[in-house]
């Protein structure tokens, strides 16, 4: 093993980790309400139900909010990247391993990437808001075809990978010139 080199990035919660979060507290106390109602219109049996219902609810809450908590963790092993989703540090997930000397184009920003079609994209990043800032690697899985891996590298993951790039990719990123 020649280098290795490690970042991880939290990713921020947005509209959509929020609205889980909602609809899970308003389900946490909107089914056992139901339940009491019907107790008190059937049979006092559906109050129980409710009761353990809720307590049920209160564990299935915390682990909606927890699973909310999602990390990416870039590894440079040797001349791979490797991706993977880190939840709420109990479950890790490799989302993809590329040989950094696969990488056909590396561009900061989307704007030459928008118009291609992909087979696969991995999102590692941040925030999705700001793609401006992320890196895009397109390379080719001889699984899946032409893939795109979007995340947000460090200056250490960049160096890391800068002796396995191909020729032209270093030069341009590195020292800001092309061939």
């Amino acid at each position: 093993m020649e280098g290795f080199n490690e970042q991880v990035v939290k990713r921020k919660n947005g509209i959509k980790q929020l609205s889980i979060k909602i609809i899970a507290v308003v389900l946490l106390f909107a089914v056992p309400g139901i339940c009491f109602v019907l107790g008190m219109i059937v049979t006092p049996y559906i109050m129980m139900i409710g009761f353990f219902l809720f307590l049920g609810g209160i564990y299935g809450v915390w682990y909606t909010f927890t699973c909310q908590k999602i990390e990416y963790e870039y590894s440079i092993v040797s001349d791979y990247i490797y991706i993977s989703k880190v939840i709420s540090l109990r479950r890790r997930k490799k989302m993809c391993a590329v040989p950094i000397k696969d990488i056909d184009m590396l561009e900061i920003g989307e704007e030459k990437i928008q118009n291609m079609s992909f087979a696969k994209t991995y999102m590692a990043v941040e925030d999705i808001t700001k793609l401006d800032e992320c890196y895009f690697a397109v390379f080719s899985s001889p699984a899946r075809g032409k893939c795109l891996l979007v995340f947000c590298p460090n200056e250490r993951i960049l160096q890391g990978m800068k002796p396995y790039l191909k020729k032209e990719l270093v030069l341009k990123h590195f020292y800001n010139r092309s061939v």
